[in-house]
């Protein structure tokens, strides 16, 4: 199952091992993921001053961490990574302009 993770370029960049941890896994203890039909909605919602985002495609049945489909944000179920993402479950890097600076 392919799932997505939006990621800021800065951030993306700076990933340069086999592991990919955002620092939201340290602060809320999993990395967030959307379905393709909730990337619109994220974006919106939270990186709406945002310029530009990298979304990640992640196929979910080559992840070494657990994913667990859980609710979230208005009680929609969106899938959740608990531990880092191995870089060869990272199936395309998709750069998206939102708004020119």
């Amino acid at each position: 199952m392919l799932i997505y993770h939006i990621v800021l370029p800065e951030v993306w960049a700076a990933f340069d091992s086999g592991l990919y941890r955002h620092p939201s896994l340290d602060s809320e203890g999993f990395i967030h993921c959307s379905f393709a039909d909730q990337i619109e909605g994220v974006l919106g919602r939270y990186y709406s001053n945002e310029s530009e985002v990298v979304i990640l495609e992640i196929e979910s049945d080559r992840l070494m961490s657990r994913m667990i489909k859980e609710p979230s944000t208005n009680r929609e179920i969106y899938p959740h990574i608990y531990g880092p993402i191995n870089r060869d479950a990272i199936v395309a890097e998709t750069k998206k302009i939102l708004r020119r600076k």
